[in-house]
């Protein structure tokens, strides 16, 4: 199942852009999940347990090491790429 996802990543500190920029190049690392960035959010397209398990692990090291941080996801249940 392909989905897409917007997702915007705030760091709870002073230097916020370092961090954003690393979990969004963690995301570009796999080929087969398309991300698209502009400046309010990131967008991700691809099967669902791909991204959903990428997600899960990159989310886990941003917590990890900044755990004042919040992710704002929102999910569509198929691959908008293109469509808005």
């Amino acid at each position: 199942m392909q989905i897409s996802i917007d997702i915007s990543m705030y760091p709870l500190q002073k230097d916020f852009e370092a961090p954003i920029l690393a979990f969004i190049a963690q995301l570009e690392k796999v080929e087969s999940v398309e991300v698209v960035r502009n400046e309010l959010s990131t967008q991700v397209h691809g099967e669902y347990k791909t991204i959903m398990t990428l997600l899960e692990q990159e989310m886990f090291e941003v917590f990890t090491h900044i755990p004042d941080s919040i992710f704002v996801i929102k999910f569509i249940g198929n691959n908008r790429r293109g469509m808005y």
